[in-house]
């Protein structure tokens, strides 16, 4: 009889966690396997690696919300960093704003158990499917204000704005600069986004 190792293991249990609903304790003790991982009513999602565009991007928009968070007395975030908004649904989101309100209710050394006021994601082949359905669901379900999903390929900056609970029709913005509907003064030029590299 072959022998297992540690690895097979850990392979073993995330089998295992698949099959039943997972909740973040649980993810919490997984051991560590490089994977980012995302909790979508105890289901298991496997977040892949991004691409080299797609961190480009994610970095310029990082930019952008960390000043304005400057100016506001708020922060900016990144991920990886899950955002805990129940037991059994938990996102890595791939840029966040908490404004000054949510200051005193963010605790250094746990993740945040409550949505945040901003909420953006990277387009990318293996995530646009979910980031488009279930995560947009849930974060609009958690009352996230405004949501940005951003598609390098397309060019384009999609916003979602929170409405009783869902998302009703985006705005989209194939050029030019958007204001924020819900976070006066957050603005951001769509084209310097996309320039390679």
């Amino acid at each position: 009889m072959a022998r297992r190792s540690h690895g097979d293991d850990a392979t073993m249990r995330r089998v295992e966690a698949t099959k039943r609903r997972v909740s973040f304790a649980d993810l919490q003790r997984m051991p560590d396997d490089g994977n980012r991982y995302e909790l979508y009513d105890g289901e298991l999602h496997v977040v892949p690696s991004p691409n080299l565009l797609h961190q480009i991007v994610a970095g310029r928009l990082y930019e952008v919300v960390r000043e304005y968070s400057v100016a506001t007395g708020g922060v900016a975030l990144f991920a990886p960093l899950d955002i805990v908004l129940t037991d059994y649904d938990v996102v890595e989101p791939d840029v966040l704003y908490f404004g000054p309100k949510a200051i005193p209710r963010l605790e250094p050394l746990r993740h945040p158990r409550f949505p945040p006021d901003l909420a953006v994601e990277v387009l990318s082949p293996s995530t646009r499917g979910i980031d488009r359905g279930r995560k947009s669901e849930l974060l609009a379900r958690h009352h996230v204000p405004e949501y940005w999903l951003v598609d390098p390929q397309g060019r384009s900056l999609e916003v979602r704005l929170e409405q009783d609970g869902r998302y009703p029709n985006p705005i989209v913005i194939t050029d030019g600069r958007y204001e924020s509907r819900t976070l006066p003064g957050l603005i951001v030029e769509t084209e310097p986004l996309f320039v390679w590299p």
